[in-house]
C-alpha cells in the first residue's frame, strides 16, 4: 500500500489510541510486524502543544519507518495550524481524527461528531491538505448512527479534498464501542472512492484480519484494542496471509524479553514517577490471558518503584517459563 511517496511495510496499521499508542508502544508494534504505526492523538489546541503530555506525544526520537501524528479539532484554521507545527516537529504524514466517539472530544465537535456536518468536514479537510506539503490521511466511523450511516459521503468528500488514504471503523458513532463492528460500509466505501482504504474494527486475529480483506477488499487493516498486550499479533497476522498456517503465540521467554523491554522504555520515555504508574496498565494487558484472577496485577499495580516492578515481572515470567516446561514434559 502507497500513501503518497511512502510505501507501507506491508499493510497492516497499528490504531492511533490516545494513552496507549505512545513512542514505546508503536516502536514494539513495528518490531513485531507492523506495517505502519499512528501516534496518540493530538489536540489541534496550540494552548496544549508545549505541556509535558504533548511533548511526549510528539517525540519520535529514535523511531524508524515513517512517522505519523493523528490530529484532532473542529476549527479548520486551527487544525491546519496544528498540521504545519507536527510537520515541523517530523511528522512525515498527518492524520485527521474524525473517528473518536469519546464524549469529551466530541462534546467539542470533533472526533466522530464532525460527521453530522460534511460541510465542516469538507472544510477542515481542505484547509489541512492545503497547509502542508505531506500526505493528509483521514479516519472516520461508518456515521453518527445506525440511521445516519454516510460513511460513503464522507468519503467522496475526502477523496474530493485531496487526502490520501482512508482508514474507516465498523461502528457508528452511538455504537461505541458496543456490539460487533460492520463492514458492509467499509466494502461499499472501498467500491465508491480511489484512494486506498482501510479496514478497522473487532479485528483480533489472524483468521479475522483474513475475512476483512477478502470481504471488504480493503488495501490494509488497522488493529487497535487486539495489539493491547499483544504486539505480536501483527507477525501472527502476516505469518497467516503469507503462508496459510497460525502462528503460535510467543513462548514465555520471549514474552518476557518483549514486556520487560517495553516497560522499560516506558520508563526512559516518562521517568521513574509516571513510569510506574503507565506500567501498569501495559502489564495488565500483557498477563491477562495468566492472571485471569488478577492477583498478579494487584500485586503489580501496588509497587511505585520502577526496580521493584522489574523483579516482580521478572518472576512472574520466570514461574510461567517453568510450568510451560512441566506441561510440555507432561504432554511428551
Amino acid at each position: 500500500m502507497q500513501i503518497g511517496p511512502y510505501k507501507l511495510e506491508n499493510n497492516l496499521i497499528l490504531a492511533p489510541m490516545a494513552g496507549v499508542t505512545d513512542r514505546p508502544f508503536r516502536t514494539m508494534c513495528a518490531q513485531m510486524g507492523a506495517g505502519l504505526v499512528v501516534s496518540e492523538m493530538l489536540s489541534s489546541n496550540p494552548r496544549v502543544w508545549k505541556t509535558a503530555k504533548s511533548m511526549n506525544r510528539m517525540d519520535h526520537t529514535g523511531e524508524t519507518g515513517i512517522r505519523v501524528v493523528q490530529i484532532a479539532g473542529s476549527d479548520p484554521m486551527l487544525m491546519a495550524d496544528a498540521a504545519k507545527f507536527n510537520v515541523d516537529m517530523g511528522a512525515q504524514i498527518i492524520d485527521i481524527n474524525m473517528g473518536c466517539p469519546a464524549k469529551k472530544v466530541n462534546k467539542k465537535l470533533a472526533g466522530s461528531a464532525l460527521l453530522q456536518d460534511p460541510k465542516l468536514v469538507s472544510n477542515i479537510l481542505y484547509a489541512v491538505v492545503n497547509a502542508v506539503d505531506v500526505p493528509v490521511t483521514l479516519k472516520i466511523r461508518t456515521g453518527w448512527d445506525e440511521d445516519n450511516r454516510n460513511g460513503v459521503a464522507i468519503a467522496k468528500i475526502a477523496e474530493n479534498c485531496g487526502i490520501q488514504s482512508l482508514a474507516v471503523h465498523g461502528r457508528t458513532r452511538t455504537c461505541m464501542f458496543k456490539g460487533t463492528a460492520e463492514y458492509d460500509t467499509i466494502k461499499d466505501i472501498k467500491s465508491s472512492i480511489s484512494v486506498p482504504v482501510v479496514a478497522n474494527g473487532d479485528i483480533n486475529s489472524a483468521s479475522d484480519a483474513k475475512f476483512v480483506f477478502d470481504y471488504t477488499n480493503a488495501d490494509a487493516i488497522m488493529i487497535g484494542r487486539a495489539a493491547q498486550g499483544n504486539p505480536w499479533i501483527f507477525r501472527q497476522i502476516q505469518h497467516y496471509l503469507e503462508n496459510g498456517t497460525h502462528l503460535a503465540k510467543p513462548s514465555p521467554e520471549e514474552m518476557a524479553d518483549i514486556s520487560i523491554k517495553h516497560v522499560r522504555d516506558i520508563y526512559d520515555l516518562y521517568g521513574e514517577h509516571m513510569g510506574v504508574r503507565i506500567a501498569r496498565k501495559h502489564v495488565g494487558w500483557y498477563i491477562s490471558s495468566y492472571d485471569t484472577e488478577k492477583v498478579f496485577r494487584r500485586k503489580f499495580n501496588a509497587l511505585d518503584e520502577s526496580d521493584l516492578q522489574m523483579k516482580a515481572l521478572e518472576d512472574f515470567f520466570s514461574l510461567l517459563s517453568k510450568q510451560d516446561q512441566v506441561d510440555a514434559c507432561s504432554a511428551a
